[in-house]
């Protein structure tokens, strides 16, 4: 089976900036991340701090179109 992995950076020098949205995402929900791996996260965890990710991004596109 092939690898089909659609998680790279489009903009190399973005990786630092979305490293810190995720921080700030985490901390804004309640989640401690730690640098490196975090993979005893649990689902609810992982899908709030994406959830908290999406929001704000919607929210600075609807700002932006203000």
């Amino acid at each position: 089976m092939a690898n089909n992995n659609n998680n790279n950076i489009m903009v190399p020098q973005a990786k630092e900036a979305m490293e810190k949205f995720k921080m700030e995402a985490a901390s804004q929900v309640g989640v401690n991340l730690k640098q490196g791996y975090n993979g005893d996260l649990t689902s609810r965890e992982a899908g709030s701090i994406g959830g908290q990710m999406v929001k704000k991004m919607v929210e600075a596109y609807e700002n932006s179109l203000k």
